[in-house]
């Protein structure tokens, strides 16, 4: 899709991160941005030079009922929403066993249920239009997991399996997903009064000590810088050949291609035992 100085953004969590950097980005470029966050006020310095072309709203993504009023309160200042971007969200660290029922729904609910609740608000709009993208950022968690990660890892994972049906679903009427992978960034995620951690049991201290050390032991080491990123989300969403998804930094080319390689060795090696559970005879029925 085209993105120029009509373009309007909404960007969830919109105060750090990717999220500002991609607020940053779509300002400088002279486009509008509806951006939302718990204390939008950290937004000042943006408003004090942009003006009129940013409006930041106060909410949390767990709001699922207010995200239509959201939206509504921006088509109203600006007319339409072209590209809505599901930034919100935080990270979690703990071992399955030592994460409750109440911060597994957290992750899924920041990750899932917040940005549907966003899609479903934007898409009648968008498709009276006949145009439109929606930026679903997951993260290579959301492809591969590894111990600790789970409970953050279910979050992206269920966002990228309704991101892809959700592609197919809205195509025909000119708008267009795509889901960003990125790997580690320079961004708050790893600060100790952002991320999440789990009520630790001594059982995984040997199990999950590597883990817990790299998380907090990258903070101002993390390779990705947040304003390419945005450079690089903003080119892509422009291209007419643009990928259903996009991993973003070196590391999560890496690691996604490589789990994407064991898979398919996986599926290979027990391909012909998995085919043999079907009926002798059986002929396939599916016709999508």
């Amino acid at each position: 899709m085209r993105i120029d100085e009509d373009t309007t953004w909404l960007i969830t969590g919109g105060t750090s991160g990717l999220g500002r950097a991609l607020v940053e980005a779509a300002l400088t470029a002279g486009e509008r941005v509806v951006t939302t966050a718990r204390r939008p006020e950290r937004l000042g310095d943006l408003e004090a030079r942009h003006g009129d072309r940013l409006l930041a709203l106060p909410h949390d993504v767990r709001d699922v009922d207010h995200a239509s009023g959201i939206v509504e309160r921006a088509v109203q200042r600006f007319g339409r929403i072209d590209v809505l971007v599901n930034n919100a969200g935080v990270g979690h660290v703990g071992a399955a066993e030592e994460v409750t029922d109440a911060e597994l729904r957290d992750m899924i609910d920041q990750h899932l249920f917040g940005p549907a609740a966003f899609v479903r608000a934007v898409l009648p709009s968008m498709r009276a239009a006949g145009r439109g993208a929606i930026v679903q950022m997951s993260s290579q968690g959301g492809r591969r997991s590894f111990p600790a990660v789970g409970s953050y890892s279910a979050g992206k994972f269920a966002l990228e399996g309704w991101s892809e049906a959700l592609a197919g679903e809205v195509a025909p009427f000119g708008i267009r997903v795509m889901i960003v992978e990125p790997s580690r960034f320079r961004t708050g995620f790893n600060d100790a009064d952002v991320l999440a951690v789990a009520a630790q049991s001594p059982a995984y201290d040997d199990v999950l000590a590597g883990v817990r050390a790299d998380m907090t032991g990258s903070v101002g080491l993390q390779e990705g810088d947040p304003r390419r990123a945005a450079s690089v989300i903003r080119r892509v969403l422009q291209e007419a050949d643009a990928p259903l998804r996009l991993p973003l930094g070196a590391e999560a080319v890496t690691s996604i291609a490589a789990a994407y390689r064991t898979a398919l060795a996986d599926l290979e090696r027990w391909a012909t035992l998995s085919a043999s559970a079907d009926f002798p005879d059986a002929r396939s029925v599916r016709t999508i």
